[in-house]
Formats: C-alpha cells, structure tokens, sequence
C-alpha cells in the first residue's frame, strides 16, 4: 500500500532522536543531573527537552544568571560520554540502507559530533548529508533547517516527506510546506496529530515511481 497515493517525493528527511534512533534514556540522565543542579522539578521538566535545541531549551527557561549557550554546551559534552542504551527505531538501518545515498539527510536539533556520536552508537548508516544544531540560526519549530536540507539536496522542501516525532519538529516540517510521516515509537501514549503515524519502519519499502520520484509503500515490497 503506498501510503502517501497522491503524493511523489524527491527527498527524504529524517529527524534523529525519537525518529531514526532513541536516545531518551541517555539524554534524560544528563538533563536530570542538569535540572537537579538547578532546583527544577525533574519530572515535569524532562518531557519538555525532546525535540529543540539544547541552547533553546535553557534559554526558555529563563534563569537568572545562567548563560544558555554555555549551559547547552556543558549538556552536550556529558551527553558525549553517555551513549549508553542508544538504540535504532524498528527497522530503520535496512531501511535507510535501501535509500539512494542523494536523496536522503538528517535534520537533527542536536550538535554535529554529538548525533554522529550517537548515530554509530546505534548502529546506523552515516547520512550523506546532515543539518545539525549549528548549521540553524533558528532551531525547530522554525522551517529553516529543513528548508536548507532540501536545498542542499537541490530539492524543494514541498516536494520532501519529513520522518518526525517531536511536536516542534513536525511544526518545522508544516512549516516549510514539507509532507509528514509521524514515528511513535519512543511515545508512550498515542501522539495528537493530523499526520500518519507508524510506530517504526519494519515492512516499509521504497520504490521508485514516474520519473525517478520516490514512493513509500508498507508491506507490498519493491514493486
């Protein structure tokens, strides 16, 4: 069954963390040891790191006397060491595996060394090309990091399907007119969301339809 019928795409996009692999236990151990030393209330806070920049993630917080950008990247340098329980999504190598190597990237908000990091912990194909954190003026929920992946791919954004998971990323994905095809596999609860949503990429398949576009099909197999 093809599963965007009316829809032909020339890329695919893929968010990271929650998407192509989950890191959430590694990430929620240095942003609870983080938030501790800073008197939030843990629990209520950790939901709200997925998906966003770690600069911007501080930076709404508003604390008094803490530089965003220092905090970010003191989260990032314990997140380099802790890959621990880094694992694919269902399905995701043999499915990056069957893609073209032009038409695909990853648009992550995290650092670059850090979702390299991270995307050979888990055992994954190395994008041909990524967008990461300081690649953006702008993080998700702004469009600007997926508006550059298409381009840099020499695509336009309306004609890429963006693979996400995290509501500011999905918001970017509208954003930049892009098609939306919804992972749930680290969602505990079912995601409030227009968008189809898959909890993995086990029998899905890519085939190539009228001039070279791309079709993604679930359970029927290259055809």
């Amino acid at each position: 069954m093809n599963l965007f019928p009316d829809r032909r795409f020339d890329a695919f996009l893929f968010d990271m963390d929650g998407t192509l692999l989950s890191s959430i236990a590694a990430a929620e151990r240095v942003w609870a040891r983080w938030a501790r030393r800073h008197g939030l209330d843990v629990a209520a806070f950790l939901p709200t790191i997925h998906g966003m920049r770690s600069v911007e993630t501080v930076r709404r917080l508003g604390l008094p006397g803490v530089d965003p950008q220092a905090e970010a990247d003191a989260i990032t340098a314990e997140e380099m060491l802790d890959v621990d329980g880094v694992a694919p999504i269902a399905g995701a190598a043999a499915f990056l595996a069957a893609l073209p190597a032009d038409r695909w990237a990853v648009v992550t908000s995290a650092p670059r060394l850090l979702a390299e990091r991270r995307i050979a912990a888990a055992g994954l194909r190395a994008p041909p090309l990524m967008i990461a954190a300081e690649d953006v003026t702008r993080g998700k929920p702004a469009p600007d990091c997926f508006l550059l992946a298409a381009g840099r791919l020499g695509v336009r954004a309306d004609d890429c399907l963006v693979f996400e998971d995290a509501p500011a990323g999905i918001a970017a994905a509208e954003a930049a007119g892009a098609a939306v095809l919804v992972i749930g596999a680290t969602h505990p609860h079912p995601i409030a969301t227009p968008h189809r949503v898959l909890q993995g990429y086990e029998g899905l398949h890519v085939r190539a339809g009228t001039g070279g576009a791309l079709e993604i099909v679930e359970g029927a197999g290259r055809t």
